[in-house]
């Protein structure tokens, strides 16, 4: 009999990063996929991406909302409980075999506990990282109450087992995001910029910048000093709005005041497809979305990582650090010159994770594990 996997998803990011994956676990003979939706899927104001779930073909067993419509850390731990209670309902109807979690984000630590107190096993993609502010702890918690680890780097896998979980069951097996990076470029930087009126012979730049929960007062005032050093640096700027964390409602607003502004092109939800192009053409990444850390050193592509959001996470060599100054974020973009290029290695794996994980889950021993000490 196949095995049921359910995986959760709250956010067009992290459906992007699995998208290739879920295909994988989708078309293979041995499993059966189900997709619990929730938070910034269901929101008008997010761009309603669970229409993207269901555009794909995916069985999706169930959707919760969460109150990701307003934001604020007290809503979001608020979320995390009415998450724990759709999902502990949906779960024990379901009884998948396997819960597949995601990441750091509220909805998976949702996901974990419900999973763990229904006696399901638990798979965590990209455990064992560190990121910096309120996300690497919540990271940390999913891991401890996951049965098996699939970690994105070797580094991260030492990483679980030092914090006590069992060898044979980190296996280390490269970054989601990274799966079909090269054949998804299919636009050149000229047809991107006549499609929103900028010129193909400046510099354009990418802009993901969310909120920190300990920065979330400031965050509109970061927002505007990396918008006003790139105008002030000759770059244009496609903007993309934050996700619901803590603040991002300042980011919104400070993106929103400047709407319509020459040069900026501001962007409620990119499709995967676009942002990847877009990600590949640029000559400038600025913000702290994983996706510059992880993914767009497969183009070579200039990243300055504003704060401490992505904080003492693994990098390639494109990546350049800025404190959340205006000296500093001005100080990094000078450094970037229009056409500047890096080596397209990346440490974060072969792009070939999909099948793999496909495999794992398909034959991962599964009898007792949740039994499984965790302990130190």
């Amino acid at each position: 009999m196949s095995r049921l996997i359910w995986y959760v998803s709250g956010t067009r990011a992290d459906y992007g990063l699995m998208r290739a994956v879920l295909q994988a676990i989708d078309r293979h003979p041995d499993l059966r996929l189900g997709i619990l939706v929730t938070g910034m899927h269901l929101e008008p104001a997010y761009g309603k991406t669970v229409d993207e779930i269901a555009a794909d073909g995916f069985d999706i067993v169930a959707k919760f909302p969460s109150g990701e419509g307003t934001s604020g850390g007290a809503e979001m731990a608020r979320g995390i409980s009415r998450m724990i209670s759709g999902f502990t309902d949906a779960m024990e109807r379901g009884r998948p075999d396997i819960v597949l979690l995601l990441g750091d984000r509220g909805e998976m630590l949702a996901g974990a506990i419900a999973a763990i107190h229904l006696d399901l096993p638990i798979v965590h993609i990209h455990g064992g990282e560190r990121s910096g502010t309120v996300d690497e702890p919540i990271r940390h918690a999913i891991s401890k109450l996951a049965h098996y680890h699939f970690a994105a780097t070797e580094e991260s896998a030492e990483r679980l087992r030092r914090m006590g979980e069992h060898a044979d069951a980190v296996l280390t097996v490269g970054a989601p995001g990274l799966v079909g990076l090269g054949d998804a470029v299919m636009r050149s930087k000229n047809e991107l910029a006549a499609e929103v009126g900028f010129d193909p012979s400046r510099p354009i730049a990418l802009f993901a910048y969310h909120a920190v929960l300990q920065e979330a007062y400031m965050a509109g005032t970061i927002a505007g000093a990396i918008l006003e050093s790139l105008v002030a640096r000759g770059f244009q700027t496609i903007a993309l709005k934050p996700n619901s964390d803590s603040g991002g409602d300042r980011i919104r607003t400070e993106l929103d005041a400047r709407t319509g502004q020459p040069g900026l092109v501001v962007k409620t939800h990119l499709t995967r497809s676009l942002f990847i192009n877009w990600m590949a053409v640029v000559d400038l990444m600025i913000g702290n979305s994983s996706s510059g850390i992880i993914e767009a050193a497969t183009f070579g592509t200039p990243v300055i990582n504003v704060g401490p959001r992505q904080n003492l996470r693994q990098r390639n060599g494109n990546v350049i650090d800025a404190a959340s100054t205006p000296e500093a974020i001005d100080a990094a973009i000078a450094t970037v010159a229009s056409g500047t290029r890096f080596p397209t290695a990346n440490i974060y794996g072969d792009g070939a994770s999909d099948e793999r994980i496909a495999a794992l889950l398909a034959t991962l021993p599964l009898q007792g594990v949740t039994w499984k000490s965790n302990a130190y």
